[in-house]
């Protein structure tokens, strides 16, 4: 028996097999559960279906997530097929390379709005969407990190987006809780993928996070899909409105210092 055994799960935002979207698919997928796909356009089909046929899923649906018409698409098709939703992922962020790095106050105008569309109400979009296919209840999450919530070098216009992330998660648990649907975030620590290359400056983030991080380690694809399957499955029936931490315990940290430091204070 699988923690999963019987649900239907829907993750956007897998990319490629180093995604954390994929970490938390292959968890979900080894406890049972249904796995349904969308990705981001043509570009990503190529990496995709190849992933989707190692664990069997057969639903692999492209979508724009700025486009109404695409994501309806996306959960009709789940309806008819499924007739209903257990868990919903989102993995989904981006920003314009000129809008991360340099100056915040040089943040556009356009490159702010792309990014909280694309990065946050994308997750109010699905999470309407999602609503009527959760009639039993169901779990909704998505992926946040610790620049949310401090000041962290080059992140930006996305450190914007991500805390909008986390304050929709905590109206949408408030006004879906309810019809027992659960919304939740992980923050993860830096992790290398696809998404994080475009961060300037992110191998030095992964060597100084590995070095001050409490348990002095990095977090993987797997540790959060760890999380993400709690969250998922009923373990987590009592948990709404909250943002997760899969960072080692960097989040807890009030000054940062490596061995070194520590050494030459005594």
């Amino acid at each position: 028996m699988g923690l999963m055994d019987g649900k239907i799960a829907l993750i956007f935002g897998v990319a490629n097999k180093n995604s954390i979207a994929w970490g938390i698919t292959k968890k979900l997928h080894e406890e049972g559960a249904t796995i349904l796909l969308s990705y981001a356009g043509e570009i990503m089909k190529k990496r995709v279906i190849p992933l989707a046929q190692e664990i069997g899923c057969d639903f692999v649906e492209s979508c724009d997530v700025t486009s109404d018409a695409e994501m309806d698409a996306v959960f009709e098709k789940v309806q008819a097929r499924y007739g209903r939703l257990d868990t919903l992922v989102h993995s989904v962020a981006f920003a314009n390379r000129e809008d991360l790095g340099g100056r915040f106050v040089d943040i556009s105008r356009d490159g702010f709005k792309l990014a909280l569309d694309i990065s946050a109400y994308s997750l109010i979009s699905m999470a309407k969407r999602a609503e009527p296919l959760m009639s039993d209840g169901g779990s909704i999450m998505s992926l946040t990190y610790y620049a949310a919530e401090k000041v962290m070098p080059k992140y930006h216009v996305m450190a914007v987006a991500k805390a909008a992330l986390e304050t929709i998660t905590r109206y949408l648990a408030s006004d879906l809780g309810p019809k027992g649907i659960r919304v939740n975030t992980i923050s993860a620590g830096p992790i290398k993928t696809l998404a994080a290359a475009g961060v300037p400056g992110i191998r030095t983030m992964l060597k100084y996070s590995e070095k001050t991080a409490p348990l002095r380690r990095l977090v993987s694809q797997e540790d959060v899909g760890d999380t993400a399957l709690y969250l998922a499955s009923d373990l987590s029936r009592n948990v709404t409105g909250e943002t997760l931490h899969v960072d080692a315990g960097f989040n807890i940290l009030g000054i940062t210092l490596t061995e070194e430091d520590l050494a030459e204070l005594g």
